[in-house]
């Protein structure tokens, strides 16, 4: 079928950010027509070109790894009406990606969801474009999708295999952009002269819900500006000193946010777990900025750590006598859900339901808004967004990230805290005693749990190197014994490897069970530990006849040790060393569990299994009760330890 030569011809330009769609477009027109900053609106461009009217509409890219579902509604309203900026409709959807970028299945995916925003039938009116061409070489763009693999090969043939190359470094090369037309052409030929059309039934109901919403957000500017008028006439004279908190969740831009605000590079970019206070001269006040560590979006308050929780309890004390305004950093660019409103209401609520008044909804990325005020955005997000805004007052700014020249955006942020202080006539906010209660009552549990954890490590003591002393932990839950060698200057670590204090977690088999420590007795023999000086922990065990002993790092095993032969001597193992709570013994024997002693008045004994039914014995370390077999497998791992 051939194709005929079009007077006119209507493109649409979609893509993720980044790839290249503004140049694309300016390649296509052969002049510079698009800005290449991002914006959050369709541009649409016309131009004569090559004997036709051509008109290129660019709709606002995505981020690259963000899923349809995780967009603004305003992007996916814009993808949608792009279509319907050069009626009737466009007779080709170029479908924007870098040629020097990888295509993975996340990628296929997040590509496939935004075009379905079109329908289904928008794939057989697509072209891949692919942008960066001068990176490609020698190498065909036939021999790059090969070389890509399944998802770009899916994605070609989603198009009917139909695709173009352009190179950015060629722009003079007039027959790139010749060749395109004609796929165009093709395509259009393809269709049966027909350009793509969206439902109209999807389109009058997205026109519909613009109109509202810009609407909505007409009646909430006006009802903003009277009440932002009604509180300047209260106002009496402008604060010399304002402090500052941040709060959001992870990525949302609290650290840059803080930068422009003092207009200087104070917060590291860097993630960070704990509070970061910054202070500077700025528009004639005092300004003190605390940046409190982010949340993960969906994480909620109960699932956090205890360290973020008190983190954020501390941030309003870092900034005596208390902050004027807490400003809640989210991502105008980014959807805000049911989910994102429950984490949000979980942490703010740490502080108490008095912070509710003092705080102010801060936007990042104003400059994905482009165009669009700051309420359509709020009244096209739905009513998670709005209800934050509303409990917060009404109180809400937006910070262009890209624009930090512009100082207005800060002084009226500056003007907005200064009204929410007036609001709370003049007072800042200030933790209640109950919220500060809490906080103690959680710093003296996980000091209570710290010191539960050092104690119960600080059951027996199995010797002594010049690391520190050993001992040895057991766990009701699994009967599992574990030993450590305690240091101020070395980690916790165990026979079978390095350990996380804060992670119990049980021995992985038979064999690694047996190759560290056992306080009693089994069908193997009985076991005996050994601490050297050289070496951070070794223990070594008595076995039967046909199993060695070895030692925990693996440096040991020579069959030499024999099997206890009685009860008795199974039953009068050895204390290799003592603590602050006195010598430590061991005993064992067939017909009971496992168990480890100390001598001491104000703790109890305790058992592998939990129990505290055995009466401690006081052995002094110079007095090792053994057997003359115990004595010679000692004397034994003591020459062994010597050399």
């Amino acid at each position: 079928m051939s194709s005929e030569k079009l007077s006119e011809m209507r493109i649409v330009l979609m893509g993720y950010r980044g790839a290249g769609k503004s140049s694309a477009g300016n390649i296509i027109l052969n002049r510079e027509e698009f800005d290449l900053k991002r914006t959050a609106q369709c541009v649409k461009r016309q131009r004569q070109v090559a004997d036709r009217h051509i008109t290129v509409i660019e709709a606002p890219g995505w981020w690259i790894d963000v899923p349809v579902y995780e967009s603004s509604q305003l992007l996916k309203q814009e993808i949608s009406l792009s279509v319907s900026l050069c009626p009737p409709g466009p007779h080709v959807v170029l479908l924007v990606i870098r040629a020097d970028i990888i295509f993975k299945e996340e990628d296929r995916k997040v590509f496939q969801g935004y075009v379905d925003l079109l329908g289904e039938r928008v794939w057989s009116h697509t072209i891949v474009l692919f942008t960066h061409g001068d990176f490609l070489g020698d190498t065909s763009i036939e021999q790059h999708i090969e070389r890509e693999g399944e998802d770009l090969q899916w994605l070609v043939e989603k198009c009917g295999n139909r695709y173009h190359v352009l190179n950015n470094k060629n722009r003079s090369d007039d027959t790139q952009i010749k060749h395109l037309l004609e796929k165009i052409e093709e395509t259009v030929t393809q269709n049966n002269g027909c350009h793509f059309e969206i439902d109209r039934k999807i389109l009058q109901e997205l026109v519909k819900r613009r109109r509202e919403e810009e609407e909505r957000a007409e009646e909430r500017m006006k009802r903003i500006k009277k009440q932002r008028e009604m509180i300047r006439s209260q106002m009496s004279e402008k604060l010399s000193e304002l402090r500052i908190v941040l709060m959001g969740y992870r990525g949302a831009g609290m650290s840059s946010a803080g930068n422009i605000i003092l207009n200087r590079e104070e917060f590291d970019l860097k993630r960070t777990a704990q509070c970061v206070k910054r202070q500077r001269q700025v528009a004639d006040r005092h300004i003190t900025v605390i940046e409190a560590p982010g949340w993960r979006r969906t994480i909620p308050v109960d699932q956090s750590s205890e360290l973020l929780k008190q983190e954020i309890l501390l941030s309003v004390s870092l900034c005596p006598p208390g902050p004027h305004v807490v400003l809640l950093v989210i991502r105008a660019d980014i959807i805000f859900k049911e989910e994102e409103r429950k984490v949000f209401q979980g942490y703010v609520d740490l502080l108490g339901e008095r912070v509710w008044s003092h705080t102010i909804v801060l936007f990042t990325y104003g400059d994905f808004l482009g165009d669009t005020s700051i309420e359509q955005h709020i009244e096209s997000e739905g009513e998670d967004l709005q209800w934050l805004v509303e409990k917060c007052g009404n109180r809400y700014h937006v910070l262009n990230n890209k624009n930090r020249s512009d100082d207005t955006q800060i002084k009226h942020l500056l003007e907005k805290i200064e009204e929410t202080v007036t609001q709370n006539n003049g007072c800042h906010f200030e933790v209640l005693q109950k919220v500060e209660e809490k906080r103690r009552a959680e710093d003296k549990k996980a000091e209570s749990q710290m010191r539960s954890e050092d104690e119960m490590f600080d059951t027996v003591s199995l010797g002594s190197s010049a690391y520190g002393s050993f001992r040895s932990l057991s766990r009701a839950d699994n009967n599992s014994v574990f030993a450590s060698s305690r240091s101020k200057d070395r980690p916790i670590s165990f026979a079978g490897g390095s350990y996380n204090k804060k992670l119990h977690q049980p021995l992985r088999n038979e064999d690694e069970m047996f190759d560290t420590l056992s306080l009693g007795s089994s069908a193997y023999g009985s076991f005996r530990s050994l601490s050297r000086a050289d070496n951070n922990s070794v223990f070594a065990s008595s076995r039967s006849k046909d199993r060695p002993v070895s030692f925990a790092d693996g440096s040991y095993n020579k069959k030499l040790h024999q099997p206890l032969r009685s009860e008795d001597e199974m039953s009068d193992t050895v204390s290799l060393g003592s603590s602050a709570y006195g010598s430590f013994r061991s005993p064992s024997g067939l017909d009971q569990t496992s168990s480890h002693s100390r001598d001491s008045k104000d703790l109890p004994t305790n058992f592998v299994d939990g129990s505290e039914s055995f009466t401690p014995q006081s052995v002094e370390h110079s007095q090792i009760k053994t057997t003359k077999k115990t004595s010679k497998i000692l004397k034994l791992l003591r020459d062994k330890q010597n050399k």
